[in-house]
């Protein structure tokens, strides 16, 4: 394209016009894969004479393409595929570009050479390493900063690599010297280009440290200059001398962010690699870890010390970031016995001077509350933002002290006692309420141990009262805040007076009411555990129009998933008193989504370039959209016996529905399928309404959720057999049915996993309409076969049955026509040899039963409609029927057990008989001993303290070595070719399947043994000859199989007779 006329769309995607910015993002788009579109922009983008601003815009359509093109797979349209030919040209010139570019579009071509060389290096960039080493060798600062930006891009494909690193290590023992060196050089400088460069190195190092450490790295010629220059970082003083006041900017500016990864890359020398008691028994890195933890490790913590000293002694400012790793560092600490021996003197220091102010509420803190209360909570309660939150990190070094390290667990004790009574005797105008919070997070961090130890836990009640209950009236909000954040910890606790009890539900609900957001928020938070209560729960019940009231406002002013959790357990344990206001509800709920999607803002595929900032919103939201309709979902499903009811729920979902499919709302697809769900299965029946739906399904499908069959297979199978006398009779949808699985079929993106579902709605559609699909049974039965033809075409057992399933369907269908096309395709002798042989893969009810009732279809079919294979092999289809009637009683058990677990079917337990009631005895004896098991271990805390001179094994640690130990077996039994076969693999795959419970079909109202005794009685008395050649192969064991199959035939009968009299007379 012309390079002029290209600059002029460019410049016009920043005029102030919509209309006019739409248009030329439009003809860009339509310019994507035009010869020629992709080296023009970068030739803009590398243009001098260019304006800025259309250079950027330029950068950002040039690094859009690059990522969505450069990786080429099936789906990308031959258009859109970039040649080899500008490929080269781009790789050739970008690191020029780079050098060239001013730091506004220099940003969106790093993200270029990331994306270049994280599908093209090494093989197809031989050439790169030659051009970063000129860039290193040079004299001129500005280059080798270019150098190091380049060197940084290479390494980072490998921070997420475990295998293939080869060339990783060549990097290593080229680049690292000369860098390290170059750091050296640097540490001492005060300039703000020697950050810069600093920070980079440091980013080096650790990409390479993330997944695995070198052997070079390991060596001591390598640790001891790189761990000095890191800690010589750390030790340094950051140059005053134009620095912004602004805490924020100030934590962006480069020196602080060379010290943040200086600190990471000491963090994770010894987390993962330097801390023996982190490490399994057969880790490579035992040896390296004992060195490190005596030679280096505790100059890590001197330097870590020294730095905490004078941010106590406010000598020195500490970044928030800097603070969290100092924590992690701590945490880390206490668990290694050697590092601990020399934290311990300075335990009660650090409890007390650094870890308690990062736990009182701060000016910080109230600045945010006043002035973005949302922020405030998404910062401090919601659990998803606290990861590098250095009160975080203070809580978990806290945690891990008082857990495993008893003196340090005293001291903690020792201070929140201090500060209470502290609190408590001064004078109003004296007492610290900052400090009492900070006391109440100690206790509250801790309330996992303190619950498993009665002797603590018997104290908190008069604790509560004392210290917590007040605090819900307090004139500081953050403490009525933290009141109901202290009765959520303690939602396990059992109050010996209920009137504590209801005093903490007044507590609650009075904070529901506040003016302050957080207060509310952390109320609604701590309300969901306290339903646990029988006194809560009926005290909740006049109040739940109200409660869920205030959690729908909360959720439209702020967008976290955690408040919509609280709704969804409030919509399932008070479905019926809330059935009242349930339509009123659901139509809020919808309101809220509605709002939720449109601050989304639509999907764009332009020029826009989101922030990190913008992007975590939009998670936010996203999560927050999801929440919301599950709590809908679950409002359908609590309402299931109330059809009236349902009917408004249904229109007054139609536009979330609508909405979220015709805007192809990818990521909320799963929770509106699952509300489709909801909808047509709750009502057995399908309205005219969904039955719209059902068009919008089959349209999105075919245009944006080919990947979301699994999603949309409950769905699609509730509209096959509840509105089979619809599909039954309309071809139109039969035809959007057939399409849909052929589709799933025929794709080359899909597995076999989809493919699974696609046989699961051909069962459905057979099953449900048999006599109606005729023309479809052919057609499947080719799609079918594509795979289970060929020898090796199928991989997983799943995959395997299912597709036999499809067969066995067809024969139940109509035996006589699937014969014929299985014999006109040269398919008969296959599909027998694959089901007969597979009969013990089908261990399911369902599976057991369609092949019972198959197999029973052929044996309806007359002689001379019989294969010749079939004909020879008759007595094997009565062996067949006989191998699945000695299954189907161990089938139903298991089915049962799962039933029982999922409390499927309990209004029928009292029927059961005393062999039951024995079970359950023993279940009840089982659960005794497990629970004294349990309290025995919860009463010995003590247990879980460690000698000082003992290292800690926590639960990851035992988790670690547990894989270890199974990867060490699995090494072990390949090394000694004991593996198994493939059949072995595949039986592994196939006893990880699990009944399907909720899993319904017409199937499900027949009774096998009639079915068979039916048949069978018919053949003898019919067709002798036949039945003749049927059993003429049969033992006496299997003689006596088939009278008793026939007595429990017989049986089964006169019950349902008599049953079905017994309706009909009531």
């Amino acid at each position: 394209m012309d390079i002029q006329a290209l600059y002029h769309l460019f410049q016009a995607t920043l005029q102030p016009d919509t209309n006019v910015r739409i248009q030329a993002e439009l003809q860009l788009k339509q310019l994507e894969g035009t010869q020629g579109t992709l080296l023009s922009s970068m030739q803009i983008v590398g243009s001098n004479e260019s304006e800025l601003q259309v250079r950027q815009a330029a950068s950002i359509y040039f690094k859009n393409a690059v990522k969505r093109y450069w990786f080429e797979t099936e789906a990308t349209p031959a258009h859109l595929k970039i040649s080899e030919n500008d490929k080269d040209t781009i790789k050739g010139s970008i690191i020029q570009l780079i050098a060239a570019a001013p730091n506004l579009i220099r940003t969106q071509l790093i993200t270029v050479l990331g994306v270049i060389l994280s599908n093209d290096f090494p093989a197809k960039y031989p050439g790169y390493l030659g051009q970063v080493q000129n860039l290193l060798q040079s004299q001129d600062p500005k280059v080798v900063y270019v150098g190091l930006l380049a060197l940084k891009e290479v390494t980072r494909v490998y921070k997420f690599k475990v295998s293939d690193r080869e060339p990783l290590d060549e990097i290593i023992g080229t680049f690292f010297p000369a860098i390290q060196q170059i750091g050296a050089g640097l540490i001492n400088t005060n300039s703000t280009e020697a950050a810069e460069m600093l920070k980079l190195i440091f980013k080096c190092y650790h990409y390479t440290i993330q997944m695995d450490m070198s052997e070079r790295q390991r060596d001591s010629a390598s640790l001891v200059p790189w761990g000095t220059l890191f800690v010589q970082m750390v030790e340094k003083p950051i140059p005053m001398e134009g620095l912004p006041t602004d805490l924020e900017e100030l934590e962006k500016h480069p020196w602080w962010k060379a010290k943040r990864w200086a600190y990471q890359c000491l963090n994770r020398l010894y987390t993962r690699y330097g801390n023996p008691a982190a490490l399994t028994s057969d880790s490579k890195f035992k040896e390296f870890a004992t060195g490190f933890v005596q030679n280096f490790a505790p100059t890590i913590l001197t330097a870590y010390l020294k730095q905490v000293e004078f941010w106590v002694a406010k000598q020195a400012w500490l970044s928030p970031r800097v603070l969290c790793l100092i924590g992690n560092f701590f945490e880390e600490s206490v668990k290694d016995k050697h590092i601990w021996s020399l934290m311990k003197p300075h335990s009660e220091t650090l409890v007390t001077h650094f870890v308690f102010p990062q736990l009182c509420f701060t000016t910080v803190d109230e600045a945010l509350w006043v002035d973005d209360p949302v922020e405030y909570v998404n910062a401090k309660i919601d659990a998803l933002e606290d990861f590098a939150s250095p009160s975080t990190a203070a809580v978990n070094f806290m945690a891990v002290m008082a857990r495993y390290r008893q003196n340090a667990f005293m001291q903690i004790l020792n201070l929140v006692n201090s500060v209470l009574q502290k609190y408590n005797e001064a004078p109003v105008s004296e007492k610290n309420p900052r400090e009492k919070d900070g006391a109440l997070v100690m206790i509250g961090a801790l309330a996992p141990l303190i619950l498993r130890k009665s002797s603590l836990s018997e104290m908190m009640e008069p604790f509560f009262i004392n210290h917590v209950f007040p605090e819900f009236k307090s004139q500081f909000p953050y403490l009525r805040a933290r009141a109901c954040e202290m009765v959520n910890h303690f939602s396990d606790l059992d109050f010996a007076d209920p009137n504590n009890v209801a005093i903490a539900f007044t507590g609650l609900m009075e904070s529901l009411n506040d003016t302050e957001l957080p207060v509310k928020v952390t109320a609604a938070l701590a309300l969901r555990p306290m339903i646990r209560h029988e006194l809560v729960c009926e005290a909740m019940k006049p109040h739940l129009q109200f409660i869920m009231q205030q959690l729908l406002a909360m959720t439209n002013q702020i967008d976290i998933d955690t408040l919509s959790n609280v709704m969804d357990e409030f919509v399932e344990v008070f479905a019926q008193e809330l059935a009242p206001f349930a339509v009123q509800l659901c139509e809020q709920l919808r309101d809220t989504f509605l709002r939720i999607c449109a601050d989304m803002g639509p999907n764009t595929d332009g020029l826009e370039d989101l922030s990190d900032s913008a992007i975590d919103e939009a998670s936010d939201k996203t999560m927050a959209a999801m929440g919301v309709l599950k709590t809908m979902g679950t409002l359908i499903l609590s309402l299931e016996s109330t059809p009236e009811v349902l009917n408004q729920l249904e229109i007054a979902l139609m536009p979330v529905i609508t909405f979220t499919l015709q805007n192809a709302i990818i990521d909320l697809f799963d929770g509106v399928f699952e509300i489709i769900d909801s909808c047509t299965f709750s009502g057995k029946a399908i309205s005219a309404n969904m039955w719209s739906v059902f068009e919008m399904i089959y349209k999105t499908f075919k245009e944006s959720a080919l990947d979301f069959m699994e999603e949309m297979l409950p769905s699609l199978d509730n509209y096959v057999s509840y509105g089979k006398d619809v599909v039954s009779t309309n071809e139109n949808v039969q035809h959007m049915l057939y399409d849909i699985i052929e589709t799933v079929m025929k794709s080359d993106r899909l597995g076999e996993n989809d493919r699974v579902q696609a046989c699961k709605l051909s069962e459905s559609l057979l099953l449900n309409c048999r006599g109606h699909v005729d023309k479809y049974v052919a057609p499947i039965l080719n799609l079918v076969f594509h795979y289970l033809a060929p020898e090796d075409a199928i991989q997983t057992v799943e995959f395997r049955v299912q597709s036999l399933e499809v067969v066995m369907n067809a024969l139940y269908y109509n035996a006589p026509v699937t014969l014929r096309l299985l014999e006109e395709n040269g398919w008969t002798q296959r599909f027998l040899s694959v089901w007969f042989t597979s009969l013990d893969k089908f261990s399911r009810v369902h599976d057991k039963k369609l092949s019972i009732f198959a197999l029973c279809s052929i044996l309806n079919v007359s002689v001379d409609q019989l294969p010749p294979a079939l004909q020879s092999g008759w007595p094997e289809v009565l062996n067949g029927i006989l191998k699945n009637f000695e299954g189907l009683p161990i089938a139903q058990a298991k089915r049962k057990e799962m039933e029982k677990l999922y409390n499927i079917g309990s209004d029928d337990d009292d029927s059961d008989d005393d062999s039951d009631d024995s079970d359950d005895d023993s279940d009840d004896e089982e659960q005794n001993a497990l629970e004294a098991a349990l309290a025995a271990d919860d009463d010995d805390v003590e247990e879980e303290w460690v000698d000082d001179e003992e290292d800690v094994h926590d639960e990851g640690h035992e988790y670690l070595e547990f894989l270890a130990q199974q990867a060490s077996k699995t090494r072990s039994s390949a090394a000694e070719g004991e593996s198994g076969d493939e059949d072995d693999d595949e039986e592994e795959e196939y006893e990880d399947l699990e009944e399907e419970i909720y899993f319904q079909s017409p199937l499900d109202d027949l009774d096998p043994y009639v079915v068979f005794r039916e048949v069978f009685t018919g053949l003898q008395q019919h067709n002798p000859a036949s039945y003749n050649e049927l059993t003429k192969a049969t033992t006496p064991e299997q003689q006596e199989f088939i009278m008793h199959l026939l007595q429990v035939a017989e049986a089964n009968a006169q019950a349902a007779a008599e049953a079905a009299a017994a309706a009909s007379e009531a």
